[in-house]
């Protein structure tokens, strides 16, 4: 008689042995024992371009292009491993998203840097908020979007395709004043733009440590 394979549905396997901060229970990243800023930032679907593999793998890119690091990560594992560290998945808090989505793409982000972390990987949690509903109080009785992410410790935040609106600097800069009351990390990576009407009142809060987009670095590249 074959044995039936049953689809556990959600990957339980990232979480198995995952502490859970919060009532909505996102899983944790913890803290490092020590602060290591990475010398480059690499994207996810770029890491067979790497000659060093000193760089940090991100996934700030499009969802659908980093989507096998949430349902194959095991797979990805020995590739992942090769690199100094790596930024959790970056998965889409849009504004216009339905609020259990927001929620859902946040565990998604600790679950799979908690289960690369168990595995002896260097992980830097990815923090990324949407609106008011997602980094105040305003709708839940927690800021859903700073769960699961340690204190006074290295964090990393995207910029890119993500302040390009008056509105969406508005956001963005709410948000990471909501980041930094919260967390108040020591060092923050900040992948893309960094203007000044967004980060100039905040310089004197943490360490920012900036990173040019991918596509700025290949046409400097190419000059």
């Amino acid at each position: 008689m074959s044995k039936t394979i049953i689809d556990d549905g959600f990957n339980a396997e990232l979480v198995s042995n995952a502490f859970f901060d919060g009532l909505l229970e996102i899983p944790i990243i913890e803290k490092p024992k020590e602060i290591i800023i990475p010398s480059g930032l690499i994207p996810f679907t770029q890491m067979k371009r790497s000659e060093t593999k000193s760089e940090a793998v991100h996934f700030y890119e499009h969802d659908k292009r980093f989507s096998d690091v949430l349902t194959c990560t095991k797979e990805l594992l020995p590739e992942l491993s090769s690199f100094s560290a790596v930024i959790s998945p970056d998965c889409s808090l849009y504004r216009d998203m339905p609020l259990c989505l927001q929620i859902a793409n946040t565990y998604m982000n600790r679950a799979v840097g908690h289960y690369l972390q168990s595995r002896g990987l260097y992980v830097i949690p990815n923090i990324r908020w949407g609106d008011e509903r997602s980094f105040t109080t305003v709708e839940l009785p927690e800021k859903f979007a700073f769960l699961g992410a340690p204190k006074n410790s290295i964090v990393s935040i995207g910029t890119y395709g993500c302040i390009q609106s008056r509105e969406n600097k508005n956001y963005f800069r709410k948000g990471l004043s909501a980041m930094l009351d919260e967390l108040s990390p020591e060092v923050v990576l900040v992948y893309g733009g960094m203007p000044e009407c967004i980060f100039g009142e905040f310089k004197n809060r943490t360490q920012f440590v900036n990173y040019p987009d991918w596509t700025s670095t290949k046409r400097r590249r190419a000059v």
